[in-house]
């Protein structure tokens, strides 16, 4: 596996995002199935692994901590804290809380569950706006200074928040959604990161299934499936965006890749700064994955992907309103 670097870190070029073992899309896999997995990574080279504390409430991090626990010499440990469950009466909600005391908790859960002393890239995963970035990056260095954490990194945060927040304390690492068909990350944070030598993490990197090329009717999707929120997915808008695909496959045959692997390829071959995590609950499709790092992409084939799907040609905002409010980056809106 080629290599990559964030921050101190050289690391897989090709992450695993580890949320679906445990979170968001349908039925998680029995633990069993989501370690033998996670071991798979292992084996075909994989060195980054991004989990997070919202993901299943805790439960995904005491997935990875159990099954990585006797190789975590060998792995960039990745978590998220600022966003979690917390129990109420009527049940577990998630809450965005970016105050210092909220932080440090969601940092010592993190690391009893994963069953570690340190985290490697501990991210702020949403800028609560109740909070100066400033007091949250705080506390996030003040966990770098007490060993608990090595680098800190942001999630879904615009450029003018990762200057302020790099002011207070170096980000290592930016993570927001990217991929073809969701290019905010364009507009201006991967210029700021490029500047401030921080490694842009795009999370969703084959459009949470659709550049795969396999989901052509979302009727079918379980009724807990996150996508089932998501404008881009609702039946109407969904079949216009499925227009695009049989050109997108037939680019991926005339390369030799399956779709996949070429969504993947383009953000490998965009900028060598940038390592995508992409997440699955199959190890067939993980294997796929993987092998994008070896797929090779001329100048012609990147312009001819970026024509065909882009912001004019995807149709629908990648988040509801509601999720809309909550993230800080720079959008493209489209019709």
């Amino acid at each position: 596996m080629q290599q990559r670097q964030i921050g101190p870190f050289s690391v897989s070029a090709i992450g695993l995002g580890c949320m679906n073992l445990s979170h968001a899309y349908g039925a998680p896999p029995a633990p069993e199935v989501g370690a033998a997995l996670l071991h798979r990574a292992l084996d075909l080279g994989c060195t980054l692994f991004d989990t997070a504390a919202l993901y299943g409430f805790g439960g995904n991090e005491t997935l990875v901590g159990k099954a990585l626990k006797a190789h975590r010499h060998e792995i960039t440990l990745c978590s998220k804290g600022g966003m979690a469950g917390v129990t109420f009466p009527d049940g577990v909600k998630r809450v965005i809380d970016g105050r210092p005391e909220a932080i440090r908790k969601n940092c010592e859960d993190s690391l009893s569950r994963l069953g570690t002393d340190v985290i490697d890239l501990y991210y702020l995963h949403r800028w609560d706006k109740k909070v100066p970035i400033e007091d949250s990056v705080g506390a996030l260095s003040d966990l770098v200074r007490a060993g608990k954490v090595r680098s800190i990194g942001l999630s879904e945060v615009s450029a003018t928040t990762l200057r302020k927040a790099h002011a207070v304390h170096p980000i290592a690492a930016v993570q927001t959604e990217y991929s073809l068909w969701t290019r905010n990350p364009e507009i201006a944070v991967l210029q700021a990161c490029q500047e401030l030598g921080a490694t842009f993490v795009p999370f969703s990197p084959v459009a949470r299934g659709f550049l795969c090329g396999g989901l052509r009717d979302v009727s079918g999707l379980a009724h807990n499936d996150i996508r089932r929120g998501m404008p881009r997915f609702a039946p109407e808008t969904y079949a216009a965006n499925v227009a695009l695909l049989d050109a997108y496959e037939a680019l991926a045959r005339e390369v030799g890749c399956t779709p996949a692997q070429l969504a993947l390829a383009w953000l490998l071959h965009k900028d060598a700064r940038l390592v995508p995590i992409p997440g699955t609950q199959n190890i067939q499709h993980l294997e796929e994955n993987m092998g994008a790092a070896a797929v090779v992409l001329t100048p012609e084939h990147m312009q001819r992907l970026e024509a065909l799907i882009n912001t004019q040609t995807v149709k629908g905002l990648r988040y509801s309103a509601q999720s809309m409010s909550e993230v800080d980056t720079e959008e493209f809106f489209t019709a």
